[in-house]
């Protein structure tokens, strides 16, 4: 399932991911079906120059589909394929990052039904003050649709349970439990959601520091873990957390990754 956080702030951007893999496995006597973790999957992918003012996050369907590879995995392709492109403006760098994926993808998607790999990319285009970030799901959804659009915020996905009921307040899916059980016309499904939407906590992301903004995207996926642990549900959330940001002037710079090592 995994949890990806990507801020779009004044001062940059901030993406943060976990590290879980969750793959699901088969008693072949017993026939029951069980979860298995691998704690070390990279799933904030970060780009080699020229095009190192731009990253993704991944959540969702961990694996392409028919290939038993990770989004990660494919990355030395993907790179090889722009490589003579030079420094890509955001919006086609999402555009040219989807139909890899896609490509990838092609041979098993018209008979897939289950849950997308969702990418978030995010980055800078050249002397812009801003950055921009965009969103695409595989095999599903391909066309990258900006978020955040002339504006600031907190974007996330994946196992967001934990993350919904912090930030919004609640689970986003109560207003459509309620709607349903009081079987409300969409006018008071309109005016519900009016009424929660108070609820959100108050986060200046327009006001914050980019050190403010690694403190929240590392904050929320450390409570998911951390709630997880003592809860009874999927533990699709953890290992180590990696984060990066994105400015305009440093482009990516690395705030925490995991390496590899030997444990004594």
């Amino acid at each position: 399932m995994s949890l990806g956080i990507v801020i779009k702030s004044p001062a940059g951007i901030v993406l943060a991911a976990d590290s879980r893999l969750t793959l699901m496995s088969t008693n072949n006597d017993t026939k029951e079906t069980f979860p298995v973790h691998f704690d070390n999957a990279t799933k904030l992918l970060r780009f080699g120059v020229p095009n190192n003012f731009v990253g993704a996050v991944t959540f969702g369907q961990a694996i392409v589909e028919g290939t038993g590879r990770t989004a990660e995995s494919f990355l030395p392709e993907f790179e090889a394929r722009v490589q003579s492109k030079g420094r890509i403006a955001i919006p086609e760098f999402a555009k040219e990052l989807s139909e890899f994926y896609a490509e990838q993808w092609a041979p098993s998607a018209a008979n897939y039904t289950g849950q997308p790999m969702v990418f978030i990319v995010g980055g800078y285009d050249e002397a812009a003050p801003y950055g921009r970030v965009f969103s695409f799901a595989i095999p599903q959804t391909p066309a990258p649709t900006e978020l955040n659009v002339d504006d600031f915020g907190c974007t996330w996905g994946g196992q967001t349970s934990t993350v919904d009921r912090i930030y919004r307040g609640f689970d986003q899916g109560l207003p459509n439990r309620v709607g349903d059980a009081l079987d409300l016309t969409p006018a008071q499904r309109s005016r519900l959601q009016e009424v929660l939407n108070p609820l959100q906590l108050s986060i200046p992301v327009p006001v914050m520091a980019l050190q403010d903004c690694v403190d929240l995207a590392v904050t929320l996926i450390r409570t998911t873990i951390a709630m997880q642990q003592l809860t009874v549900e999927l533990r699709g959330v953890g290992g180590p957390i990696d984060v990066v940001t994105i400015t305009r002037t440093q482009g990516l710079q690395t705030v925490k990754f995991k390496e590899v090592r030997v444990d004594a």
